[in-house]
């Protein structure tokens, strides 16, 4: 459940959660709170009253500087020197290999713009199989329409780049202007080329673009520790813990935060029972899909 605090000037703040009501900045990887007590108190006096409002620093301010409750969320970044820098000494033979070998393929990464081309090419991309990374891929099914006007909203910092194969879009990357870093928004790639090592490229062509803009670091969401993990860590991510903070509004709040349990159930599963689990999801997702009905909603949305 999500909805938009009202009264509340500033930022765009929106509230998560059915049981616990937790507020948080709608764009908090491109925002920052630099009035906290101005947020906290319009948020205990709004019409939609949270439980507990929440927030972070971001990129690179690593130390805390409030008082409040405090963690750490941890994001996977790589700080940006040059291109060559980051080519010849902060990713692996493999990686630098795999880069090599998109160019030996043919596959070819330019800037794109976001036209009726693009976004056909998109399309095929999104529809070409309802699974990925073990999970049912949010954007499966999806037609022109609906991903066009999804994909658009944020245009005005973003630059996109494609990867060719021929006419072909084999694959895109959308990198984010967030002020202080980069960040990069959907990187995706045609399984049918996975042996060009799209993603390799894509990755190389953004890195590249960042150290043209001089911009120092490139954030690429959470850190992780699975194979999406693997691929940042094997091309210089780096864990960077910023601290998040989380201020009670309501008692029911305030007890949420002293006995631990204000996160996501996702978030405190230990990593032993978590690691099975995400097993079962895909070999039961894989057991379950109806493949055939997927494949008449694919041929329909193209």
């Amino acid at each position: 459940m999500s909805s938009e605090a009202s009264k509340v000037s500033g930022p765009k703040v929106i509230i998560e959660g059915r049981f616990l009501r937790k507020a948080r900045l709608e764009e908090e990887w491109f925002e920052d709170v630099n009035e906290p007590d101005r947020l906290i108190d319009g948020l205990r006096y709004a019409d939609e009253r949270p439980d507990i409002v929440t927030f972070w620093q971001r990129l690179p301010d690593t130390k805390a500087r409030y008082s409040y409750h405090t963690e750490y969320d941890s994001i996977a970044a790589l700080a940006v020197k040059s291109y060559e820098f980051w080519f010849e000494k902060q990713i692996d033979p493999a990686s630098r290999n795999k880069i090599k070998k998109s160019q030996k393929k043919g596959l070819v990464v330019r800037r794109c713009d976001f036209d009726e081309d693009f976004v056909k090419g998109m399309v095929s991309i999104f529809n070409e199989t309802p699974i990925r990374q073990g999970r049912r891929f949010l954007h499966y099914g999806k037609d022109f329409q609906t991903l066009k006007s999804q994909f658009s909203r944020y245009l005005f910092r973003e630059e996109i780049f494609g990867a060719y194969v021929g006419n072909e879009l084999a694959g895109f990357v959308m990198l984010a202007d967030a002020g202080r870093y980069a960040v990069l928004g959907q990187i995706i790639s045609k399984i049918a080329h996975r042996d060009k090592a799209t993603n390799n490229a894509l990755l190389a062509k953004a890195v590249e673009r960042c150290a043209e803009r001089g911009i120092p670091y490139l954030a690429y969401a959470l850190w992780l520790d699975d194979s999406l993990g693997d691929f940042k860590r094997n091309n210089g991510f780096q864990r960077f813990d910023l601290p998040r903070y989380f201020i009670p509004i309501t008692k029911k709040g305030a007890i949420a935060i002293k006995l631990g349990i204000h996160h996501n159930w996702k978030d405190i599963v230990p990593k032993g029972i978590k690691e099975p689990l995400k097993r079962l999801r895909t070999y039961w997702q894989s057991r379950t899909c109806d493949w055939n009905a997927l494949a008449r909603k694919s041929a329909k949305s193209v």
